[in-house]
């Protein structure tokens, strides 16, 4: 590879030293520039004039950005430094992953996991099926969902890294962020570009909803997004949720159908995971019964089937799983607290539906929920007018804040904090809120009886919760 082909590969512009060839010194890493060495290729979405003296000093082999400011452009001039300019910094990560990928995993067999919910526990359940029977699997999925994007070069720096520290990889188990952009403007066809990139045997839809407000306005523009994805997997098998009435009407040349209503398609539940008519998995052996858990494995079994693995090695996976943190985790017995990351509309009418199901007669049902901060007001709109679809009068609901625990990107704004209050007082709902998390815990926990339920429910504002608990129980 040289400079003049990476450039014409992303639709790029070379600034700086034209003349320099990447094949003499490129590590074959693309990466940060916080973590690189001399001879990787850094992508940066924004690069300024001071950044372009740090990637000389680290006599990085080139830089690639979508945004030079500050006397970025200046600087490589300056230093005959191999500054690459693009338009869509998606492509170049994209084609970063694609790289990286076909030079450091060609022998591995492919898997990517999209959708609105679920797609986190599907995808480290699929990776844990796959590592429990022995396989030398990798996956990008980690609580927060913090690395399933075409923003940064992070999933090609983690595969770079996995196979130089620990050699070839049998399997990639990447989660795709189904709808991504940066400042407001919507990374078209995110979810396709970074499926195509990796061109897998197996994909997995897990639902269609909304979620992203401001990058997306309308369930039609989540469709488009996900629904692109079936023809990026080309002639791989497209995973997909019949209950799902938008993911029915997904076109996959490949399909493979999983219900929990109806028994006519591949994989169902019904007191069991069934396929092709015979029980499968027994209710008592999965790691979990709450519904949306169960539509997560019955996606990471679609998969692993599809996968050609043994379906003896497949129940042992699911029946020796454990969860995510913050998925439907169990912080407190008495008490019973439980977190989870539900931080969407369809996040948050499952969990509380499900958390309501595990009530007995006698006990209370406490909800903290913590605002959605710097997100905007439609998608915390809608958050709110879930949790007045699924709240009945008997439950106490708290909101947070969290302004003691978030930083800046996740601050939340009066209108979004208002939005919420306008919103439960026009439907007579009784509400505390706080503006700070370890109150809100504090005061919660104060309240509830040893045999109520607790439910801690949000994204980033919720997040810290579990550590705050351990100076309050």
């Amino acid at each position: 590879m040289n400079i003049r082909d990476l450039a014409n590969s992303i639709n790029g512009k070379i600034i700086g030293n034209t003349s320099f060839f990447l094949n003499q010194d490129f590590t074959g890493r693309f990466t940060l520039l916080n973590d690189s060495i001399k001879g990787d290729i850094v992508i940066r979405h924004w690069i300024n004039g001071k950044g372009i003296e740090i990637a000389a000093q680290k006599n990085i082999a080139a830089l690639i950005t979508q945004t030079p400011k500050d006397g970025a452009a200046e600087k490589a001039e300056e230093l005959s430094f191999p500054l690459i300019v693009c338009d869509k910094i998606e492509l170049a990560n994209a084609y970063a992953l694609k790289w990286t990928a076909d030079n450091f995993s060609p022998n591995s067999t492919n898997v990517v996991i999209t959708g609105t919910n679920g797609k986190s526990t599907t995808s480290h359940l699929i990776y844990h099926i796959l590592k429990n029977a022995g396989y030398h699997v990798l996956t990008n999925t980690d609580s927060e969902s913090e690395f399933n994007t075409l923003i940064d070069p992070m999933v090609s720096k983690l595969i770079s890294d996995e196979v130089k520290s620990n050699g070839e990889l049998d399997y990639l188990v990447i989660e795709v962020s189904e709808v991504q952009g940066w400042l407001g403007n919507l990374m078209k066809n995110h979810a396709s570009l970074m499926s195509n990139a990796l061109t897998p045997k197996v994909g997995v839809i897990t639902n269609i909803a909304m979620d992203h407000i401001g990058l997306v306005n309308s369930i039609d523009e989540v469709f488009d997004e996900i629904s692109a994805v079936p023809e990026a997997i080309g002639d791989g098998i497209t995973i997909l949720n019949y209950d799902d009435e938008l993911v029915r009407k997904i076109k996959a040349e490949n399909s493979f159908y999983w219900s929990m209503n109806n028994s006519d398609v591949d994989l169902y539940f019904n007191d069991g995971i069934y396929y092709d008519g015979e029980l499968i998995i027994k209710k008592e052996d999965l790691p979990f019964t709450s519904g949306h858990f169960i539509q997560n494995i019955l996606s990471a079994v679609g998969a692993c089937i599809n996968l050609g693995i043994d379906l003896t090695v497949i129940k042992d996976g699911v029946k020796s799983y454990k969860a995510l943190n913050r998925r439907f985790a169990k912080l407190n017995d008495e008490p019973l607290i439980i977190d989870d990351f539900a931080h969407n509309p369809d996040g948050i009418k499952n969990t509380i539906r499900e958390t309501i199901k595990l009530l007995d007669d006698n006990q209370k049902l406490h909800v903290v929920c913590a605002i959605r901060g710097s997100r905007g007001v439609e998608i915390n709109k809608l958050n709110v007018e879930a949790l007045v679809e699924v709240l009945t009068e008997d439950i106490n609901l708290f909101l947070s804040s969290s302004n003691d625990v978030v930083n800046n990107l996740n601050y939340v704004e009066s209108e979004e904090r208002e939005i919420f209050f306008d919103i439960l007082d026009a439907n007579d709902i009784t509400y505390t809120h706080f503006d700070n998390l370890a109150d809100c815990l504090s005061d919660v926990y104060s309240l509830a009886d040893k045999n109520d339920v607790i439910l801690l429910i949000g994204a980033q504002g919720m997040d810290p919760a579990e550590s705050l608990l351990k100076n309050i129980l």
